[in-house]
C-alpha cells in the first residue's frame, strides 16, 4: 500500500524516510499561499526536515514564511489564517508565529522577521544538513531514534533532538 506524502495525527510521533514528492507539494502550497497573501509580500521558503534530501522526516511541510522587520504582523496572520491555516500563536518560541494545516496535520508555517534568530537557525540547520550528509544520516538515526521511544510524546521527541541542533548551528556559525 502506497502511503499519502503527508498527514500525521495529532499526538502521535512517526518518521518516514524521504519522500521525493516532499519539494513539489512544498512549492504548490508556496504558491498557493503567494496567491493568498498578496498583495502582502511574505517570503516563503521550504524549511524542516522535508527541505532536506535524504532526510527521513515526520510527513509535515515546513514553511518558513518571512516579512520584513517593519512590516506589520496583523494582516500577515490574518491572510494566513483566511488561507486555511490554524494560527497557535509563539508555541513557546518568542518572534514566531505558528501554524498549522491539515487534518490530519500536514503542513507547518512559521512566521517571524526576515534575519531573526528563528530565522537564521532555520536556514542555517537545513542548509547545514543539506550539505552534510555524514550529519543529515546522524540526524536521522536519532530522530528514527526518538520516534520509536516516544510515538505519543511530542515534546519528548522534540527536546530529544535539542543537544543535536545545538551543536550543528554552534558548528554551522564558526564556520
Amino acid at each position: 500500500m502506497d502511503l499519502p506524502a503527508l498527514g500525521l495525527p495529532s499526538g502521535t510521533v512517526v518518521v518516514r524516510e524521504y519522500d521525493a514528492r516532499w519539494p513539489a507539494l512544498y512549492a504548490s502550497e508556496a504558491a498557493r499561499l503567494t496567491t493568498a497573501v498578496a498583495p502582502l509580500t511574505v517570503r516563503l521558503e521550504h524549511s524542516g526536515s522535508t527541505a532536506v534530501p535524504g532526510l527521513a522526516a515526520k510527513p509535515i511541510v515546513d514553511l518558513l514564511a518571512g516579512v520584513e522587520p517593519d512590516a506589520p504582523l496583523a494582516p500577515v496572520v490574518a491572510a494566513i489564517a483566511a488561507a486555511g491555516y490554524l494560527h497557535r500563536g509563539e508555541q513557546g518560541i518568542a518572534g514566531r508565529e505558528f501554524f498549522r494545516r491539515g487534518d490530519p496535520r500536514s503542513y507547518h508555517l512559521h512566521l517571524t522577521t526576515i534575519g531573526s534568530q528563528f530565522w537564521r537557525d532555520q536556514r542555517d540547520f537545513r542548509d547545514w544538513l543539506r550539505a552534510r550528509r555524514d550529519d543529515r544520516d546522524a540526524y536521522a538515526a536519532l530522530k528514527r531514534e526518538l520516534a520509536a521511544r516516544y510515538p505519543f510524546d511530542r515534546e519528548a521527541y522534540i527536546d530529544g533532538k535539542t543537544d543535536f541542533v545545538v551543536a550543528v548551528l554552534s558548528r554551522a556559525r564558526a564556520g
